[in-house]
């Protein structure tokens, strides 16, 4: 049983030899040729601060990234140089912002090879695109009897809406276990799918196992019966190439604040004709044709799913993200997380009494830049919270939004290390220091 300590008493003596790597410990990338993370650290004036009397390791960016200058001179640009509402002016300002705001869609359309600009709605983040699909095509389209079939690793934002609409409507859901090697078994999933399936929803990269999904496979399987799929790309969009066409998938929703944008802004991209035959989610202005006393006329996608004034500078600030990520290419900084995810994988499972969740690492199976674990006898929270007072390394503690795999998986809690190209593994290395003596420090109360 782990025990947390509610408060770190401040007045503890803390032993913390941290040692530094030199320069002969360091991978030899790193010491020939900058590495990719130290080549853009620059950008991100968050990351050149001390924390708690250390220098700032963050590794919390599974849960947000951190935001280059490009993205925060957009940000101060449109509102020092042309704040304005869009779709509504014919005044200068007006078609400015509403310029930037379009083409903010379109960058987005084209990052992830959209068709065309009108399958992309602008929301307020990823966990409302859900909705606004489970709202819209789900309350339209399921009825009793039909089945909606997910993974118990989906986040809660992807299987609350859904349990909502069962209720509603009656429809069934089924959710597929994992495997020996706690990856979502996909043969299952597939064993599971019928002509009463309607709706596959599924994340394409989990968010606590690593684990990378087989979507274009899953998309065909969930065709041949006839069914929908929706998956959750939050944790791959930012971090590899993500070509809708080729996957195919029918909805797909990821988070700006994920992909070194602002937050509160997300988006859904769903395939033209099922837009277009969905109703609106929320009614107000913008998203309208004609207005009459007794009935409105809507407006065609994406402006059908736009009501009210929307998030004007956040899609400026995810524009120019979407700027900086293409910049440096989505390929180039997919195949350095892919280092950095085995280094940390191998790093961390050197250390004694740690368990870390997904699969292990091989010439078949890629994992995510993301270790969960759990140090034996020690609560990830009171590992999060020494590690960030004691060292200032920022890792997440908790659930992850992710309680029924924590159930499966026979704990309550976790900690999680997530790495962005911005990092090195001379990150990865001060936090295994850091999270040895931490164990080191709570070792010394048995």
């Amino acid at each position: 049983m782990m025990m947390a300590f509610s408060k770190i008493p401040q007045s503890l003596s803390f032993t913390r030899p941290r040692p530094r790597p030199t320069a002969s410990s360091l991978s030899t990338a790193e010491t020939q040729s900058p590495c990719l993370g130290h080549s853009t650290r620059p950008n991100f004036p968050i990351l050149h601060q001390e924390i708690n009397g250390s220098k700032l390791v963050y590794l919390d960016n599974a849960a947000t990234s951190q935001k280059p200058t490009a993205v925060l001179n957009a940000l101060h640009d449109y509102y020092e140089a042309y704040n304005s509402n869009v779709h509504r002016g014919v005044h200068f300002l007006s078609a400015k912002a509403t310029d930037a705001y379009e083409l903010a869609r379109k960058k987005v359309a084209t990052f992830i090879n959209a068709s065309d600009s009108r399958e992309i709605v602008f929301t307020r983040n990823a966990t409302e695109a859900i909705n606004l699909v489970a709202y819209s095509w789900g309350l339209t389209n399921l009825k009793s009897g039909d089945e909606v079939v997910l993974t118990i690793a989906e986040h809660h934002s992807n299987v609350v809406p859904w349990q909502i609409v069962a209720q509603k409507t009656g429809a069934v859901l089924k959710f597929v276990s994992l495997t020996d090697d706690e990856v979502p078994d996909v043969e299952a999933l597939r064993e599971l799918l019928s002509k009463n399936t309607k709706l596959v929803v599924l994340h394409h990269v989990s968010n606590m196992l690593a684990s990378v999904l087989p979507i274009e496979d899953i998309v065909l399987w969930a065709h041949d019966v006839g069914a929908k799929v929706l998956v959750d790309a939050c944790q791959s969009v930012p971090h590899m190439v993500v070509d809708v066409q080729s996957l195919n998938t029918d909805f797909l929703v990821a988070s700006s604040h994920k992909m070194c944008g602002p937050t509160g802004i997300g988006f859904l991209y769903g395939k033209s004709e099922l837009l277009a035959a969905m109703p609106p989610f929320l009614g107000g202005g913008e998203m309208i044709a004609d207005v009459f006393l007794d009935h409105s006329t809507y407006a065609e996608p994406p402006s059908r799913f736009e009501a009210g004034t929307p998030a004007i500078g956040e899609a400026v600030g995810l524009g120019a993200a979407i700027d900086y990520l293409s910049g440096i290419g989505m390929q180039k900084i997919h195949e350095y997380e892919v280092e950095l995810a085995n280094y940390l994988y191998g790093s961390l499972r050197e250390v004694p009494n740690v368990r870390i969740y997904g699969p292990a690492p091989s010439e078949t199976v890629t994992r995510a830049a993301l270790c969960c674990f759990n140090v034996e006898d020690i609560h990830p929270t009171d590992i999060a919270t020494i590690l960030d007072q004691q060292h200032g390394v920022a890792i997440r503690s908790g659930h992850h939004c992710a309680q029924p795999l924590h159930r499966y998986l026979g704990i309550n809690a976790s900690a999680r290390a997530s790495l962005y190209f911005y990092n090195t593994k001379h990150d990865v290395d001060e936090f295994i220091n850091a999270l040895k003596d931490t164990i080191s420090f709570f070792s010394s109360f048995k």
